[in-house]
């Protein structure tokens, strides 16, 4: 909290009179001594210390004149407030002076946007002028000092008042002016209400100002003939945000999950109404509460152009909408609005937005800020987040797996087509949240395990889901490729033992786990064991989420041999080339194939340097004259594509672990001169590449563990036994 002085006026004038009088008079006595010292041939240092004296003083008359100006202006501008005591009338004057000029032009700010309220057409302009304010702690504190609540929900709702007065009339002018400098100032409030609702921001206004939002939301209020509800109005400030700085947990506790509350208690007769035979006939659509932009028909008139879209279309957005849009910024906030159960209800907010409301949700179309919300609380690693990600899985698969069924050919079809289509837009942050969880899919399939309260067949269904979106579906398998390259990477190397294994990170338990024909060293009979495990308890994901995406396209009517653009892109980019960052150790092939990086500390590679040779890898590969082969090119389906990706993966792991050290390179073409040593992927061309796996199927033994791998990834019958399928297999076998 900002410190306050209480000074008199005119004691403080008279004080910086004299301070600035005397500075002078010490610079004037410096000279003359210095002159005179100097004409006697004396130590002219007593006259330069004066002048440092002189110095002080004179730095610190400047300030106190500063004050002053700044205490003269507060004073004319009514700002400061006094105090009267036994010894005289005090003014309080900020210690500091930012905060001074902070407390100055917050309150001329706030006395501008009062204006704009009140349809002042010249203080728009003049709230502009304090666009660039807005990170200054005590600038933010009188600025919604100055506004108070009341006027915070006010201001949104006279600009959206005059914008419709001013389309009724034609006058384009006005309007244009009013949409831009009505947007400008949102984005400045909506910052400073991030700022000023943040406890942990010396801008904070405090608990009081918090309810006194949910007070004023709640409140009806009238502009220019216009009633409406201040949520309305606020959530014009919410949809202005540019995330910066997000909005806090305290904010979506408070104000966030009162405005969920509220529509629901304005709604919750309307729309139990529309469930009633009668309902669905005369009022079957579920209205949410639409913001008051959308409300007065404006379009995207009052949103930044960052987000506004085309100018004047008529978007609408409903204030819930808006809300999900400020929250999405921060996963506190987004965890705080929907990891709750509101007193009294008997589902959480975020069972409560998937069901009950959720007919409301596809009423305005606008998608992006909910989908983007549940993708920003689903996808952390901490425990909250992957509670709500278990139970988006398990919600989501409850409502949809009553629109699929088993058509007469065996395979998936939809037999409510809009209970599909009412979901369908949510498959992407569903994806998402699986991906960030995807060591779920190995413990749900391999292990029998739970996600929270998902099961594998809960899982199942959810998967139809996820996959029939493009950008989900690749956001599955990029994750499940990365899930697998580090399950790679835990197979030991050839010739660990006891000796070496503190050297190379591992211990001696280690030694006896992977040494499985128990002759004291980890052989290469023993590497090819795990790494044979590892590769077929990989391929189990990869086969549940790849059939998943053939049985969601084959019963939309889509050709299930569709080959997905994003899944060739990663083939081609060598996704699967490179080893996982942070590995332990490497064969004595891998080094030479990544040269010194390697040779220094596999221990080591990590971050830049990783990060440079992906780049590096991917762009020489995927040029135009240097793509990878015609095979690659020429994916015929999503199957093909994880098998390619599957053998860059297993060869590059062999070459990690030491399976291809003694292997003869005398005449291949994909190996440098002497010594004889791999070539880093990223200088050799495609067909040595290819040759490269070649050579590591054909003599290092990759062939098998792809013929293991695919034997496992190819079989449908995992997959029909969660959905009661009976899915024809390759060959006409299961």
């Amino acid at each position: 909290m900002t410190e306050f002085t209480g000074v008199k006026q005119p004691d403080f004038d008279t004080m910086t009179s004299k301070h600035i009088e005397a500075a002078r008079r010490l610079e004037e006595l410096a000279q003359a001594l210095h002159s005179e010292l100097r004409s006697a041939g004396l130590d002219t240092s007593p006259a330069a210390q004066l002048r440092q004296l002189a110095g002080r003083v004179t730095t610190q008359a400047e300030d106190l004149r500063r004050r002053q100006k700044l205490v003269h202006e507060l004073q004319r501008q009514k700002i400061t407030f006094g105090r009267s005591t036994p010894a005289g009338s005090f003014l309080e004057m900020p210690d500091g002076l930012e905060a001074a000029t902070g407390l100055l032009d917050g309150t001329l700010a706030g006395r501008a946007a009062l204006k704009a309220t009140d349809g002042d057409s010249k203080a728009l302009a003049e709230l502009e002028k304090y666009a660039s304010r807005g990170g200054d702690a005590d600038f933010v504190k009188a600025f919604l000092g100055t506004l108070g609540a009341r006027g915070v929900t006010r201001l949104p709702g006279s600009l959206a008042a005059q914008l419709r007065d001013a389309k009724a009339h034609g006058d384009s002018k006005r309007m244009a002016q009013l949409s831009n400098g009505g947007s400008k100032a949102l984005r400045m409030l909506s910052a400073a209400l991030a700022r000023g609702t943040d406890p942990k921001n010396p801008a904070y206004a405090g608990a009081g100002f918090l309810k006194d939002l949910v007070k004023e939301g709640r409140a009806q209020h009238q502009s220019g003939g216009t009633t409406y509800s201040g949520y309305q109005a606020q959530a014009l400030i919410w949809r202005a945000h540019d995330g910066k700085p997000p909005y806090s947990k305290e904010f979506m506790e408070t104000v966030g999950r009162d405005v969920i509350v509220y529509e629901h208690e304005q709604r919750k007769d309307e729309w139990a109404a529309s469930k009633e035979p009668l309902g669905r006939v005369f009022a079957g659509t579920q209205l949410p509460i639409i913001d008051l932009a959308g409300a007065l028909g404006l379009g995207t008139l009052l949103r930044p152009e960052t987000h506004a879209g085309a100018p004047g279309a008529k978007a609408q957005s409903s204030v819930i909408d808006d809300l999900f849009h400020a929250a999405k910024s921060s996963r506190e906030a987004s965890h705080a609005l929907l990891n709750h159960t509101p007193p009294g209800w008997k589902e959480s907010v975020l069972d409560y937005l998937l069901t009950t409301r959720w007919k409301a949700s596809l009423y305005t179309k606008d998608h992006a800020p909910f989908n983007d919300l549940l993708v920003t609380a689903t996808t952390g690693q901490d425990a909250t987040s992957q509670k709500l990600a278990a139970d988006l899985t398990k919600i989501l698969s409850n409502e949809v797996r009553g629109a699929f069924g088993k058509a007469d050919s065996g395979n998936l079809e939809i037999r409510d087509r809009e209970v599909f289509d009412r979901f369908a837009t949510l498959g992407y942050p569903l994806a998402r949240a699986i991906s960030a969880n995807i060591d779920q899919l190995s413990r749900l399939y391999l292990n029998h395990a739970t996600f929270h309260q998902v099961a594998a067949q809960d899982m199942s269904y959810a998967l139809l889901l996820a996959t029939s979106n493009d950008a989900g579906f690749e956001a599955l398998v990029r994750a499940q490729t990365e899930h697998m390259r580090a399950a790679l990477d835990t197979v030991p190397p050839v010739g660990l033992n006891a000796s070496n294994a503190d050297r190379l990170g591992f211990t001696e338990a280690d030694v006896k786990r992977f040494d499985l024909n128990e002759n004291g060293l980890v052989d290469r009979t023993d590497v090819m064991q795990f790494l044979t495990d590892r590769t077929v308890e990989e391929a189990t994901p990869f086969n549940h989420l790849v059939e998943s995406r053939r049985q969601a396209l084959i019963a939309q009517g889509i050709d299930d041999k569709k080959a997905d653009e994003a899944l060739k892109t990663m083939v081609s980019d060598a996704i699967g080339l490179l080893p996982v960052p942070g590995a332990r150790q490497a064969g004595e092939l891998a080094t030479g194939a990544f040269g010194e990086m390697l040779g220094k500390g596999y221990d080591k590679f990590a971050g830049v340097a990783y990060d440079e040779i992906a780049k590096q890898t991917a762009l020489r590969i995927a040029e135009p004259d240097h793509g990878l082969d015609d095979t690659y090119r020429a994916l015929a389906d999503n199957r093909m594509a994880v098998e390619r990706l599957t053998e860059q993966m297993l060869a590059t792991a062999m070459l990690n672990r030491g399976l291809l050290d003694k292997l003869e390179l005398r005449e291949q073409t994909f190996a440098a001169e002497q010594p004889r040593m791999i070539k880093p992927f990223a200088e050799m061309t495609p067909q040595e590449y290819s040759q490269f796996l070649e050579w590591a199927r054909t003599r290092g033994g990759s062939s098998d563990l792809l013929n293991d791998f695919s034997t496992t990834f190819r079989s449908t019958s995992r997959v029909d036994d969660y959905l009661d399928l009976e899915i024809p297999a390759p060959g006409g076998g299961r």
